[in-house]
């Protein structure tokens, strides 16, 4: 939630709204960018990593049970 807020807050920068936006703009576009990406990697891509690295390492427990 706090991201998205930093998002939308930063949007008006990042169009160019209001007196001094064009100067700010490419530190808005930087922040909304990293903001996105690291939304994208702890929501998305940490969880699939976790359920593969478990489901590998529970194929490998398996094959090395002794008889």
């Amino acid at each position: 939630m706090t991201a998205l807020a930093t998002i939308f807050g930063m949007l008006p920068l990042a169009i160019g709204v209001g007196s001094g936006a064009q100067m700010l703009q490419p530190l808005a576009i930087a922040v909304i960018g990293g903001v996105a990406i690291s939304i994208l990697l702890s929501l998305v891509i940490t969880p699939v990593l976790f359920y593969l690295l478990r489901r590998h390492r529970s194929s490998a427990a398996v094959l090395q049970e002794p008889i």
